[in-house]
């Protein structure tokens, strides 16, 4: 009987066999601390040698090890902003990376919401991530599942060490102990404790003495910049020295609110004795707190510049950022521009225009942007006008108003959109008010030759009508025996006795002078100050 015989297979020859595919692969990894990395071998080391083993035994899957190295020492987790990581993802970004490999999943990330974006990342660019001693393939279901309980765990655990760490730094602030930190001007470390520094502790006070002989920041700044005081060097870990420039506003205002100096430890609001040494008497930092408070009370109020609606757009013609700021007398508010250069106490660096009036600079570039039609630019409201307004820059004589280079679909739609060219800047005529009252000569009536008036500001009518009501009251309170004289009006008002007496003579103006400052036609340059000594022919 004969069987049928088997079917015969070809063979296949060892070298038409399909050879599989080359798989790049990156090692990243990450210690937390700077602990241990001056050493011959690191935890980076011993992260590298784990992956570089574990490409190898994949060799004959394809992967290939990348020649980059990708280590990110003494950088935390709780980021993407990492150097070594960044330039990682900036590989696979443009296709050079296959496979990126770890030691453990938390090298990579501590936190689910940044390991998601870095999934979808990976997914996006066909790339696999692979954990040496967590095995799992993110390429499946239960990969996947695996992976966000260790990240969850890993971020449970990173949380917990957070509010372990807080926990003893405020349990150590609270028994006065130092906590790290730079160190303030006028102590030095030694072991681990704030020690008196004799040099740096005069200039200390001699900090808080000029501000209570100034009551001014910047002239303060300017002042310590003429002694050669300056702030505290201390060397970085680098090398590096941090400090040692001249004070400013911001650096001032801390340090004389530093309770530190006088032997304190500051812990979210609240001080605690501290184990120091304080070098700034109680009676002097009492002092200066009390100053820092009122003149905060007299400007903070008046801080409100929700108004200021120019905010990061002007400049100087020097470059400085003109910022807003406010200042409050009496009931008026005021509003201004202000150099930064001003700010931080470097006069000499501001440009020709330092400071100008809010209202009227806000004024000024309205009517020249609701004035001016030209393509690309529209006027149907001040947020389309100064949506398309890059920089303003003040100078003496004009306003130079930047526009930035509109959208390609603007482009698009409009007639030769292709060979358009940038907005050129738009030059308006402007000149600031000058800060002192000019004398002028009044106009006598009749006199039709001359040249019409300018009529008052709005800001002198409202501080004029102000102080004519005020002035009346204060005769009422007189004649109705209220007050027995400005003595006792000044004590009540909180304001001196000269002042109550040039403020009763508004009382006494000729009702048509009050009636054209309740309407606002006196001409400009007459205000209070120049009606508080009018001659007779004004008075009742």
């Amino acid at each position: 009987m004969a069987y049928p015989s088997k079917p015969s297979h070809p063979k296949i020859s060892p070298s038409k066999a399909q050879a599989p595919k080359a798989l790049r692969c990156a090692i990243y990894t990450r210690k937390s601390t700077e602990h241990g990395l001056d050493q011959a071998f690191t935890s980076l080391d011993n992260q590298r040698e784990a992956a570089e083993a574990y490409i190898k035994s994949q060799a004959h899957e394809g992967w290939r090890l990348l020649p980059e190295a990708y280590d990110d020492g003494g950088v935390s987790g709780g980021s993407l902003e990492r150097p070594a990581l960044q330039r990682l993802l900036a590989e696979v970004e443009v296709g050079r990376v296959d496979v990126v490999v770890v030691y453990k999943v938390d090298r990579l990330t501590r936190a689910l919401s940044d390991f998601a974006k870095l999934v979808e990342l990976f997914d996006a660019h066909g790339v696999s991530f692979v954990s040496v001693t967590q095995a799992f393939n993110t390429t499946n279901s239960m990969g996947r599942l695996t992976l966000n309980v260790l990240l969850s765990f890993a971020q449970f655990e990173r949380e917990v060490t957070a509010e372990r760490i807080r926990d003893k730094i405020a349990a150590s602030k609270r028994k006065g102990m130092r906590m790290g930190g730079p160190v303030p001007l006028g102590y030095r470390v030694h072991d681990k404790k704030l020690v008196p520094c004799p040099e740096e502790a005069l200039q200390v006070r001699t900090i808080f003495e000029g501000y209570l002989a100034l009551g001014c920041l910047n002239g303060l700044a300017a002042d310590l910049q003429g002694q050669g005081i300056l702030t505290k060097r201390s060397p970085r870990r680098d090398g590096t020295i941090r400090g040692g420039i001249a004070f400013t506003k911001s650096p001032l205002a801390y340090l004389l609110r530093n309770r530190v100096y006088i032997g304190e430890v500051i812990h979210k609001d609240r001080h605690y004795l501290g184990e120091h040494e304080g070098i700034v008497p109680r009676e002097l930092f009492d002092a200066v707190q009390a100053a820092l408070s009122e003149k905060a009370q007299a400007q903070g109020s008046a801080r409100g510049n929700t108004g200021s609606w120019l905010t990061g757009l002007l400049y100087d013609d020097r470059g400085n950022r003109m910022t807003p700021s406010s200042a409050r007398k009496g009931a008026l508010h005021y509003r201004y521009y202000v150099s930064r250069a001003l700010e931080t106490g470097q006069r000499g660096e501001a440009g020709s225009v330092a400071r100008v009036s809010a209202p009227e600079i806000e004024q000024a570039v309205r009517e020249a942007l609701t004035s001016t039609a030209t393509p690309g630019r529209t006027s149907s409201s001040d947020e389309t006008s100064l949506a398309q307004v890059g920089r303003i820059v003040v100078h003496p004589s004009c306003l130079t108003i930047n526009f930035v280079e509109p959208d390609e679909a603007e482009h698009d739609g409009r007639a030769g959109g292709a060979g358009s060219t940038e907005p050129s800047p738009l030059n308006v005529p402007w000149s600031p008010r000058p800060s002192r009252r000019r004398r002028q000569i009044i106009r006598a009536e009749g006199d039709e030759a001359a040249a019409p008036l300018r009529p008052m500001r709005a800001e002198t009518r409202a501080r004029l009508v102000d102080g004519i009501a005020k002035a009346r009251f204060w005769l009422n309170d007189l004649v109705s025996g209220r007050f027995a004289d400005t003595h006792a009006i000044a004590a009540a008002e909180g304001c001196s006795e000269r002042s109550v007496r040039m403020t009763l003579n508004l009382a006494f103006l000729a009702p048509s002078i009050i009636q054209a400052a309740i309407a606002g036609t006196l001409p400009e340059g007459t205000g209070i100050s120049t009606l508080m000594d009018t001659p007779m022919l004004w008075c009742i």
